[in-house]
């Protein structure tokens, strides 16, 4: 796509890519993604980060409409995963630059992923800044957020931050600010993205959320590496809903996740989900061959209560569950109650082994859960019931706690 200016002598020259599907091990489908990529013209005209390694022709084509690139003098590095930084080693055969500037952590990466020994490099600590003439850029280091070479750039001058993967999404579309589409998607995104790859570091965003009121940056724009860019009310908006989505404070609201061989687990959960609702619990069940990880992540974000269910399957649980509390252990949900029922021909290991994961997770979990051999009986979905309105009141209980 052509470049388009955001603010006067500040350029979108990023790539949209309509076709990605897998983005870190989370389904896209069918929305797509972007590189956000910008140009800030000036006295010194920067480069800020750049795009994957196999766009790199439309990236340098989008820059030249602007500029040739041996006018860049400046690079800054806000992020140095390879879907922003891909196109960096040619970015520095063509530009040339005076000086590529990093976080500390940015050149150790820097130097490991491109061997960097004779680049312009300077590195610049939080609360640094650079003059580009009429304009500064100063500097804040976020580091995890979501690795730990990341920082946000910020223009004081025109009220604007660059701020890598922070507030991203994964969405391709023609426009490029998220007051142009509606925000009942833009939030479902904008959650999407949070639950399946910022959500492990939510003390950082809490950390990162204060560090920016401490500092009183205005914002009119927020310029994330992904998806739509936020201005206006946008701002306070999305800052708001990160701070809602990192404290993680439980809600009504439960998703009971399983697989079933034979429908007995099936069937266990739709009586759990009954419990649920009997204690007022909003429910969502969710077979987990239906519906891919990312998007039961997502749905996990918002919800106070994890319900999980599996037959037993060799001496342990289905491997399709196996894979889903591997993807969950890494993604570390916060303040959330859980359970586990299961059937079983004849070990019977399955609802003790889910209850081992949702401990490894951190799931507070209620009771011991319920398990049945063969097929359910009207008393065993009763005790489900009774199992789920007991999961409920857990729940009812930590929301009232953590207030």
């Amino acid at each position: 796509m052509k470049p388009v200016e955001l603010k006067k002598d500040i350029y979108w020259v990023g790539i949209v890519d309509w076709n990605c599907r897998d983005f870190h091990g989370y389904s896209l489908s069918p929305m797509g993604t972007t590189y956000n990529a910008f140009l800030v013209k000036d006295e010194k005209i920067a480069l800020v980060d750049t795009a994957k390694a196999d766009h790199a022709g439309e990236f340098f084509c989008a820059l030249s409409h602007l500029v040739k690139p041996e006018d860049v003098d400046y690079l800054i590095v806000n992020h140095l995963e390879p879907d922003h930084s891909g196109a960096l080693v040619e970015a520095v055969q063509r530009c040339k630059p005076e000086k590529i500037f990093c976080s500390p952590m940015g050149a150790r990466s820097l130097a490991g992923l491109y061997q960097t020994k004779d680049w312009p490099i300077e590195v610049i600590k939080s609360g640094g800044s650079i003059s580009l003439g009429k304009r500064s850029v100063t500097f804040l280091e976020t580091r995890m957020l979501h690795w730990p070479d990341s920082m946000f750039s910020y223009i004081p001058e025109d009220k604007v931050v660059f701020s890598s993967d922070a507030f991203g999404q994964n969405w391709a579309t023609s426009e490029r600010f998220a007051d142009q589409v509606g925000r009942e998607t833009l939030d479902r995104v904008l959650s999407e993205y949070f639950a399946n790859i910022v959500q492990p570091y939510s003390p950082v965003v809490l950390k990162t959320l204060d560090k920016i009121a401490e500092l009183k940056l205005e914002l009119d724009m927020i310029l994330p590496d992904h998806g739509l860019l936020l201005r206006g009310e946008d701002c306070a908006w999305v800052l708001k809903r990160y701070r809602e989505m990192a404290e993680a404070k439980p809600k009504p609201r439960a998703v009971l996740v399983y697989d079933t061989m034979w429908q007995s687990t099936e069937q266990m959960i739709h009586a759990v989900s009954d419990g649920l609702k009997d204690e007022g619990i909003e429910t969502r069940i969710m077979h987990v061959k239906a519906n891919h990880h990312s998007a039961i992540m997502t749905e996990l974000l918002d919800s106070g209560a994890l319900v999980v269910g599996s037959p037993t399957h060799n001496n342990g649980i289905l491997p399709y569950m196996a894979g889903l509390f591997q993807y969950m252990k890494g993604l570390k949900p916060l303040n959330k109650v859980g359970g586990a029922v299961g059937s079983f021909g004849w070990s019977g290991e399955c609802v003790p082994a889910l209850n081992e994961w949702l401990e490894k997770i951190g799931i507070e979990v209620v009771g011991s859960g319920v398990k049945q051999q063969w097929r359910p009986t009207h008393d065993t979905l009763k005790a489900c019931v009774a199992y789920g309105r007991e999961i409920g009141a857990a729940l009812k209980a930590k929301i009232a706690a953590l207030g």
